[in-house]
């Protein structure tokens, strides 16, 4: 679930899904990018992606196995696709090349899928890998879906290896990624600002006592521990 440009990588994964046997033996796929028509889209980079896609679908044979949705889903209807792929025990992959934060991650961890994603980026800070999802190497596709089939297969010989990742994904999100989270660090660092502030107005020589003041206590006795 992504725009249709070329850092996303959505081309790149219906490519790995495609040219591996396993994992099209242990799952279909949706898509959900861009356009399907090219000329509904205004973006050069786009159209470029949309004929990939289809170049894709007709190299490999995908149009039994690949749904392509090429549609912008509202927050409460992706909310609802995460939920209906994670009841029938399926995973969410983002294979970008490069991924600055990664929220498509953190929703559908949030809603319990097992997610391989981007070793690039944000998900490598998100994901604790084999144990809240799986960090996958956009540059090696053969491997990332050598490593997604490999864990369906895993998923059909012991139902709970499932049922742990999807609730390390769960814990994982609650521990680091929820509002109550964020505003908790955002009031800390609130304080933390607020009281350097009001020390750098201090003139120089209250600033320097301060600092050995802080030296003293925190930092000589550690010097004496070691």
């Amino acid at each position: 679930m992504a725009r249709l440009d070329h850092i996303k990588n959505i081309a790149g994964l219906v490519d790995w899904y495609g040219r591996s046997p396993e994992l099209r033996e242990q799952a279909n796929l949706v898509v959900v990018a861009g356009h399907v028509d090219a000329n509904r889209s205004g973006d050069d980079e786009e159209r470029e992606q949309i004929g990939t896609m289809h170049h894709l679908f007709e190299l490999h044979g995908l149009h039994q196995q690949v749904r392509w949705l090429g549609i912008h889903l509202e927050k409460q209807l992706a909310g609802e696709l995460y939920r209906s792929i994670a009841d029938r025990r399926g995973a969410f992959v983002q294979p970008a090349l490069f991924e600055a934060f990664g929220l498509t991650v953190i929703e559908a961890m949030a809603c319990g899928l097992p997610t391989f994603a981007t070793c690039y980026g944000g998900p490598l800070e998100i994901i604790e890998d084999g144990i809240s999802g799986f960090h996958i190497d956009p540059n090696h596709g053969i491997d990332a879906a050598g490593l997604i089939a490999e864990f369906f297969r895993r998923c059909t010989d012991d139902p709970s290896h499932w049922d742990a990742l999807s609730a390390g994904a769960l814990a994982r999100v609650d521990a680091r990624y929820t509002w109550r989270r964020y505003a908790e660090r955002m009031m800390t660092l609130s304080r933390v600002y607020g009281f350097w502030k009001f020390v750098t107005d201090l003139d120089r020589a209250e600033t320097k006592r301060y600092l050995e003041m802080f030296y003293g206590l925190q930092y000589r006795p550690l010097a004496r521990l070691n």
